[in-house]
């Protein structure tokens, strides 16, 4: 009966009738893309909505879990980190005179230095890269051009992967705490060269790391170095009653526990070699970061879903499997 009702066809009105309904399939998904695109560069503006530097800004607390090492708040606008006061209680770290914490502010001042967050630096730049290149397939070149749509699918894929990682944590071109140390005005008053603070993003959420600082290598006289808790003995005296309990240890012969990541390694930190003594870790979730890095992976699954439509009519079925 079916074979009745559609004979078929001899080979070449067959291989003529496949090309004929490649070409209109795919003159129907450029066309259809056109009109997904508008609804891609909507959603790539609410992201760059949420990184823009509009006041007043994120508030976002800071708190160490578990203890009282460290507490405070920062603010952010857009890129830069504006205001903040972090309070910090660390026995490597005694604070002045009649206070119970160390206080660390940033300072207000119009020439201080601001603290700018490089990773969303680079997410707000990819982002607007996205939104040119959507522009340039909706009104410049040819529309018609599936090798020209491909090509800008494809540059939209890696510009928006890449402004996902970057807001996920690490990447390659990233630096380390200790390359990109933050200059002494950017606090009032001036951060010491003992205390390193490091702000970052990890899963869409800021990311303090404050770590006190001695000499790798202090002299001593001798071909000896100090160890840690000598150095820890000739610090200056502390009122919490921190550096007394070290001094006792020192003298009892006892060695301070290693409690962090990094307490055998060396550093170079403005030029000089270094220990950390301590180190505070703490994550801040920001809305605004987690809610762009959501709308970001959504759009990152729409492009992959697109490149690979357009490859399959193309004949190009492996376009676009990644992702």
């Amino acid at each position: 009966m079916s074979t009745l009702l559609h004979p078929p066809l001899p080979a070449p009105s067959l291989a003529a009738a496949e090309s004929s309904t490649r070409t209109a399939e795919l003159t129907w998904l450029l066309s259809s893309l056109q009109t997904t695109l508008a609804s891609l560069k909507s959603g790539l503006e609410e992201c760059a909505d949420l990184l823009a530097p509009t006041e007043p800004g994120s508030t976002l607390v800071l708190s160490s879990l578990r203890s009282e090492n460290l507490k405070g708040f920062i603010t952010r606008v857009g890129t830069r980190i504006t205001k903040g006061d972090i309070y910090l209680r660390l026995p490597s770290l005694p604070p002045p005179r009649g206070q119970n914490a160390y206080k660390l502010s940033l300072s207000t001042l119009p020439t201080a230095s601001t603290i700018v967050l490089e990773q969303l630096t680079t997410t707000r730049t990819l982002i607007n890269a996205c939104l040119d290149v959507v522009d340039a397939t909706r009104w410049t070149g040819d529309a018609t051009n599936a090798n020209f749509i491909s090509g800008l699918l494809r540059l939209l894929h890696e510009n928006i992967s890449e402004a996902k990682a970057a807001l996920k944590g690490w990447t390659d071109g990233q630096k380390a705490w200790h390359e990109t140390p933050l200059p002494a005005d950017t606090f009032s008053p001036p951060l010491p060269d003992t205390i390193s603070f490091h702000l970052s993003i990890s899963e869409s959420s800021i990311l303090l790391n404050v770590r006190t600082l001695e000499t790798a290598y202090p002299v001593t006289g001798t071909n000896t170095p100090l160890s840690s808790t000598s150095f820890a003995s000739s610090a200056a005296p502390s009122y919490t009653g921190f550096s007394l309990r070290e001094k006792l240890a020192a003298t009892l012969g006892v060695g301070r526990q290693v409690v962090h990541d990094e307490a055998h390694e060396i550093f170079t930190y403005k030029g000089q070699d270094v220990r950390v003594r301590e180190k505070v870790r703490v994550e801040s979730q920001d809305p605004s970061l987690m809610s762009a890095m959501a709308k970001l992976g959504a759009l990152e699954r729409c492009v992959v879903v697109w490149r690979r439509g357009l490859g399959v009519v193309m004949g190009e079925e492996g376009e676009g499997e990644e992702g």
